[in-house]
């Protein structure tokens, strides 16, 4: 422990004078008691961990004096409080803990895959829904320190980003970029280009409607984008964009269909066990 016992036990009683908080004889391992209730030297160990001397005991008498004053409020209200009310919500509580537990135990037996078809399905009939807020691209981009050499044949190869290109690019990245990114097989925003390149929220549009390959050069660096599929902003989401939306769509109106006929059948077979009666009004 790394308070001193000294300065706790006196910081511990300063406290709390009027209740037992220290009798190791009546609980060991107790460090204070409040009403029955036992806060442990364990406990303390771990809140003061690292510290030491006057900034362990400190640290120690904080905690101990919110330990017991959350447990003095609460025997306090149950006192003085009308709690038949408080009593009604904790038990509404309750149950609605342990329903939502339940229900977190039968998801597990739900699968959590959506089909592309459901997507798709989806998809076509929200279309109007999934347009651009900002432009997506697919494509490449390298980071190369100013005056790097065989900057014309890096250009080249990015106009024609296939297999072997690709493998050309990787090899010159390697030995002189500062940075590297393939993305071909993934959208990504204008937005997220801008924090790589040196442009303008509104330059990087009127570029890419010149040029599929942008060259733009700092201080320190040169900026060799090559863009392989363009969508500008307003332009409908394309199924692979849209499904990262939609899938959750989807499996949240699974779910539901599955509780409500999870709940139906637990209804059903108290029924059947005659676990719920229902009787006629005389």
């Amino acid at each position: 422990m790394e308070y001193t016992k000294t300065i706790g036990f006196i910081a511990i009683a300063a406290i709390l004078s009027s209740c037992t908080l220290f009798n190791r004889r009546h609980h060991a391992g107790a460090a204070a008691e409040v009403n029955g209730q036992f806060l442990e030297f364990a406990e303390l160990d771990a809140v003061t961990a690292g510290l030491t001397g006057e900034d362990s005991a400190a640290v120690a008498e904080a905690y101990i004096r919110q330990w017991a004053t959350e447990i003095l409020m609460y025997d306090k209200a149950r006192d003085r409080v009308d709690n038949k009310e408080l009593e009604e919500l904790v038990e509404d509580y309750r149950h609605s803990l342990y329903a939502h537990a339940y229900e977190q135990h039968l998801l597990q037996r739900m699968s959590k895959e959506v089909p592309i078809a459901l997507v798709d399905s989806f998809y076509q009939s929200h279309q109007s829904q999934y347009v651009l807020k900002d432009g997506i691209v697919k494509g490449l981009l390298v980071i190369v320190p100013n005056g790097a050499p065989e900057m014309e044949k890096l250009k080249k190869y990015m106009q024609e980003p296939d297999e072997k290109n690709i493998e050309h690019i990787e090899k010159f990245a390697y030995r002189y970029a500062s940075g590297y990114e393939l993305f071909t097989d993934e959208w990504r925003t204008f937005n997220q280009l801008l924090v790589w390149m040196p442009m303008g929220k509104n330059d990087l549009p009127k570029l890419l409607k010149q040029n599929r390959q942008i060259v733009l050069a700092d201080s320190v660096s040169t900026y060799v984008l090559q863009v392989t599929d363009l969508l500008q902003a307003g332009e409908p989401m394309p199924l692979e964009y849209a499904k990262e939306e939609i899938e959750p769509i989807l499996l949240r109106e699974r779910t539901n269909v599955f509780l409500q006929e999870e709940r139906r059948k637990i209804y059903d077979d108290a029924v059947r066990f005659k676990k719920v009666r229902i009787y006629e009004d005389k």
